[in-house]
């Protein structure tokens, strides 16, 4: 049974700290990532918030922080990438915390080959992290499967398995999307605020534990049948849009009638 989850609450703006994942919930997902583009209704939307919230927002993506640079430019956000691998607070500069480990070397490898030998799967290389994407070929899931998880087993202290939508990712142990979060709040302009964090995949569970510890709004956006940590879902990357565009209403009036 699909779940629907009760919208989330209108918060104002100046005391908000806004941090999003990209794909499936800032745009839509599509076949391949290179594939997405963002529109400049979107941009203008963030560079409001961004207004709106005295710069306490930032992007938390598997993307590196060099292809959000990429999708979202001229603009640039304070962002995570990677899962938590790369972090970067403006203004300053990107940073990769850790350095690739060597367990990947082998592992790049194997799902390339695997691409090679198996249509319509993808192999994208990010530095930090390998994925393998099935979207275009759901038929090689369980043989995807099986091979990520072969290399998982074959060096566990080095390699974890993110399981995405379409997707499986190796990457590092001890980095994920929440604890990018709890770096950000503890720095300004992110300290002192109350956060969100919206959402899309499994991914993203580790941020929405984050949030609820810290009493914040965890948004997940879709609706399916996987459980989730989030108390608060939104139908579609469209509905999340449309409540962005209802906070900065409600901002704007709050700060009118305090200024009457």
């Amino acid at each position: 049974m699909n779940q629907r989850l009760e919208a989330p609450p209108s918060t104002s703006l100046s005391e908000t700290a806004l941090f999003f994942d990209v794909d499936g919930t800032l745009v839509a997902l599509e076949e391949k990532p290179e594939a997405v583009v963002v529109s400049t209704s979107l941009r203008m939307l963030l560079e409001r918030l961004i207004i709106a919230t005295d710069g306490a927002l930032a992007l938390v993506s598997g993307r590196s922080i060099a292809q959000l640079d990429s999708l979202f430019k001229p603009l640039e956000f304070s962002a995570s990438g990677v899962h938590g691998l790369e972090r970067r607070l403006l203004p300053g500069s990107s940073h990769r915390i850790i350095e690739a480990t060597d367990a990947l070397d082998d592992a790049r490898a194997e799902l390339d080959a695997f691409t090679k030998a198996h249509p319509g799967t993808l192999f994208e290389d990010k530095g930090l992290t390998l994925a393998l994407h099935y979207r275009m070929a759901a038929e090689h899931r369980e043989k995807a499967a099986g091979l990520v998880r072969k290399l998982v087993s074959a060096d566990p202290e080095k390699l974890v398995l993110l399981e995405g939508k379409m997707v499986f990712e190796l990457k590092p142990p001890g980095f994920d999307k929440g604890r990018a979060i709890a770096d950000f709040m503890k720095e300004p302009p992110f300290r002192g605020r109350s956060p969100i964090f919206a959402g899309d995949d499994v991914t993203d569970e580790a941020g929405f534990r984050t949030i609820n510890q810290m009493n914040g709004v965890a948004i997940k956006v879709g609706i399916d049948d996987r459980p989730t940590e989030a108390a608060f879902g939104l139908d579609n990357v469209e509905a999340m849009l449309r409540w962005l565009e209802g906070l900065l209403d409600d901002t704007s009036k709050r700060n009118a009638g305090a200024g009457q």
